[in-house]
């Protein structure tokens, strides 16, 4: 087999949906499908129906949850699907697993597809887990001896060897997602779908799961579509990323311009609200060599420079933190006063507060939002208060993070410097 063979094709794909019905959701509705098919006739209600765009109220009960989707994918490609929430990624997902159907076009497989779309899905839940296993490797069209040859491989992956003789209905989500995913990619399937399920297994799991995709795709040549909203993963395992957008394709190429394209489509540029319960913000900057930046070079030194006002009384203490995260609110490191053993006592109204991080940061390129933190007696949450863009112009290599998980997902060396 080739590599570069043509594995699955996707030709104008749609899928239509009426809001709150099964079917037409009318007799008459109904009726009028059905002639129209004997007749030869094109579906009335193909005609009608709007965008599904979520975020507004439509005029008809019709939806088109996808619409005219095209692509294509090669034997051991690995090819990511990302789009906000409701821009038909699990739609699409589930038409290419044959869970639904398309209402119009046709896709064109070669092999069988393993699917991984949501927690328990395929299992029998009175069952244990062994039989399971044996369940789905005779779903995928596998003999009981070649199911038996990878069981020891399947059941040490899940980690779930002291319960595979339980009922799938008493594990945890967690135990699903972990022999799910084991079954899935161990029957050897030629495609294998994994929707956002694999959010999940906890962080060990996460990157065994991940590790394992990447064998399927180089070492066994076959082929995996990975749907997340987790864009370090994203970029780790794809080779191209298809991002969709109110049930259209919006791009189909390289993972790098496509998270580019979705992270500038999806980003609301707005502005913070710099006055909260008596604590105004009169300034937050990214600072190197003492200018004003919003592009960050990965491990290069500048300082987080903020200048906040007391308008009304001066606190006893107050914790000061830079709170740093993705583009999806996920929190990715805190530079804090209080976690630094730091008691700030404020001796009058105005307050400059300057975090030097010596060694930079060392986080995947993209876009990050700063938010600040303080506290006396009351929270003060200032969210969004700048967003800059990390890049790796040097191809620097090699991170070496450390962990702690009171400041987030890494620990960032830095140090205080405050006046008042």
């Amino acid at each position: 087999m080739k590599k570069d063979d043509v594995i699955l094709k996707v030709e104008n794909v749609s899928k239509q949906y009426r809001l709150g019905t099964i079917g037409t959701g009318t007799i008459s509705h109904d009726l009028n499908r059905f002639f129209a098919r004997i007749r030869g006739k094109e579906d009335p209600y193909l005609k009608i129906g709007e965008t599904n765009d979520r975020s507004k109220k439509g005029k008809t009960e019709y939806v088109w949850a996808l619409k005219d989707i095209n692509f294509e994918v090669k034997r051991g490609e690995v090819l990511g699907i990302i789009g906000k929430n409701g821009a038909g990624k699990s739609t699409l997902l589930k038409i290419l697993s044959k869970v639904t159907g398309p209402t119009t076009g046709s896709i064109k497989s070669k092999g069988g597809i393993a699917s991984l779309l949501e927690v328990g899905t395929g299992f029998h839940p009175e069952m244990t887990g062994k039989e399971n296993i044996f369940l789905n490797g005779a779903i995928l069209g596998m003999t009981k001896k070649e199911i038996e040859s990878k069981f020891d491989e399947i059941v040490h992956f899940s980690g779930c060897e002291r319960y595979i003789d339980t009922p799938v209905k008493r594990y945890s989500s967690g135990m699903k997602v972990r022999l799910a995913f084991a079954v899935a990619a161990f029957l050897e399937p030629d495609i294998l779908v994994v929707d956002e399920v694999l959010a999940v297994g906890d962080a060990e799991f996460q990157k065994k799961a991940i590790g394992k995709m990447q064998d399927i795709s180089n070492t066994d040549g076959r082929t995996v579509l990975f749907v997340s909203h987790d864009m370090g993963a994203i970029q780790n395992l794809c080779s191209r990323l298809l991002v969709l957008g109110n049930g259209t394709v919006v791009f189909n190429g390289s993972v790098e311009e496509g998270i580019k394209k979705y992270i500038t489509d999806n980003t609301k540029k707005e502005k913070f609200s710099n006055t909260i319960k008596g604590v105004r913000i009169n300034k937050v900057a990214i600072l190197q060599n003492n200018e004003s930046i919003k592009i960050l070079q990965v491990f290069s030194k500048f300082e987080f420079f903020l200048e906040f006002e007391f308008l009304k009384h001066i606190p006893a203490v107050i914790t000061i933190e830079f709170i740093i995260r993705d583009v999806f609110g996920k929190q990715i490191t805190t530079i804090s006063t209080y976690l630094d053993g730091i008691i700030f006592q404020p001796r009058s109204k105005k307050v400059q507060v300057t975090a030097e991080v010596m060694n930079g940061l060392g986080f995947n390129e993209g876009e990050y939002i700063l938010d600040i933190l303080l506290k006396d007696n009351d929270f003060y949450i200032f969210s969004k208060t700048l967003t800059f863009n990390l890049i790796n112009n040097k191809e620097v290599t090699g991170y070496n993070l450390q962990l702690e998980t009171a400041h987030g997902n890494v620990y960032v060396p830095h140090k205080f410097k405050i006046d008042n």
